[in-house]
Parts: structure tokens; C-alpha cells; sequence
């Protein structure tokens, strides 16, 4: 990777603070100062910004079982629970793709890859996004087509792409979208309150049995399933 990338990836900072301290001379490769944007780092390169060695994380991907009344988030000014409390502080820098409100349960997936953090939440990819609803009373099927033709939130149409009925208070549902509490507004609007939700599936990944609050790093084979569009 080119040289801001490799700074960024090694929590330097942007890429753009990077482009800064390369233009300024500040950063070395195996004692000279590097100002060539184009170098290509390589593992056996001593790379030092200011005379300190940075280092680039390995690149790792987890599933997490996110429990409810834990926000999705580094740091939470109330000083609530977040994801990052679940997870070794050994770990390097990850982020989470997507969110999950701090109510709501399930599968996370978390990294420090970028390009695929990128992929899994960029709208044009639209990745399926399975939950599981508990509602507050039974649901009448009627209503369904209202949810799969949409519901204006935000200044956009929020759309449902299936549903299925479970039990009478419980369905299946799969979104396209990432809109602010999305599913929980869609069912608030038409009458209904979300007493419960879990997502149960990203893509070709499936929560399974993973047990709440626990963690697990994906398979290679999951990796690149992900990365199909």
C-alpha cells in the first residue's frame, strides 16, 4: 500500500494529516527521509514518523453478539457500555460496520480493513441486512405492503425488502438500507412498537450460535464471501 495509507493503517492518523507529515519530511524508511508519495511500504521497511517506529496492525475481521443497553461505539459521553468493553484490550483499532442501537441485539462485524467496512455499509452494494422483530402485539398482515412500498423517514423512502411472519407478534425482516433506527420507526409509524430486535444476519454471515456479549474471528472463507457484492 502507498505510504498515507500505510501511516493511516497504522493509526497515525488520516490520510490526509499523513499527506501533511510526508510533505513536511517527517516521516523516515530505514533512516531517509521518505518524501515521495508513491513509496510502497513492505514489511521489512522501518518505517518512523518524528524518529518513532509505526507499525501496521494485522488485519482482522470478528462477528460479535452485541447485547442490549450497549451502544456501538468507542466512547459514549453517559458513560454506557460500548461493543469495545466486549472485546480483548490487546486488539488492534477496529471498527464497527454499521450500528446497532443501544437497545437492540445481534450480529456486528467489526474490522480494520477499510476497503471492506466500506463495501458492507455503501448503499450502492446493498447488502442484505436480516433482523428479527418482536412486537408489542399481533401483526396484521395487512400492513405488510406498506412497509415493502415504503415509508417516508428522513427525506427518504425507508423500504422493507421481506418480510415474514414467525409468530403472531414476531416476523422476519430484511433490510437494504442503514437509516437511523430504521426498522423501529417504520413499525412506530404504522402503529406498532418494537419490544424486541436482534439481527441475525449480514450478508452471507449468520449470527448461528454465538452466544450474547461473545465474540469470534471470521474464516477466510467468510472474509471473502463478504466481499462479494
Amino acid at each position: 500500500m502507498r505510504l498515507n495509507r500505510f501511516l493511516a493503517a497504522a493509526s497515525v492518523g488520516s490520510r490526509r494529516h499523513c499527506d501533511e507529515l510526508i510533505a513536511a519530511g517527517r516521516v523516515t524508511i530505514n533512516g531517509q527521509v521518505c518524501t515521495n508519495f508513491s513509496t510502497r511500504p513492505t514489511g521489512r521497511d522501518h518505517v518512523k514518523v518524528d524518529g518513532k517506529l509505526v507499525q501496521v496492525d494485522p488485519v482482522l475481521h470478528i462477528a460479535l453478539h452485541k447485547p442490549a443497553g450497549f451502544v456501538s461505539t468507542k466512547a459514549d459521553p453517559h458513560a454506557r457500555n460500548t461493543i469495545f468493553d466486549l472485546l480483548p484490550p490487546t486488539f488492534p483499532r477496529l471498527f464497527n460496520v454499521g450500528r446497532l442501537d443501544a437497545q437492540s441485539e445481534g450480529l456486528l462485524i467489526l474490522t480494520n480493513e477499510g476497503g471492506l467496512a466500506q463495501q458492507l455499509t455503501h448503499p450502492r452494494y446493498e447488502i442484505d441486512k436480516e433482523y428479527e422483530v418482536t412486537l408489542d402485539r399481533q401483526w396484521d398482515s395487512a400492513l405488510t405492503p406498506k412497509l415493502l412500498h415504503g415509508i417516508w423517514l428522513d427525506g427518504q423512502r425507508a423500504r422493507i425488502v421481506r418480510l415474514h411472519l414467525l409468530t403472531a407478534t414476531r416476523l422476519r425482516v430484511v433490510l437494504r438500507q442503514g437509516i437511523n433506527r430504521q426498522i423501529r420507526r417504520m413499525f412506530h409509524e404504522i402503529g406498532y412498537e418494537v419490544k424486541r430486535l436482534v439481527r441475525t444476519r449480514i450478508g452471507n454471515l449468520r449470527l448461528g450460535d454465538l452466544p450474547r456479549g461473545y465474540w469470534r474471528a471470521l474464516t477466510k472463507r467468510e472474509v471473502e464471501s463478504l466481499r462479494r457484492p
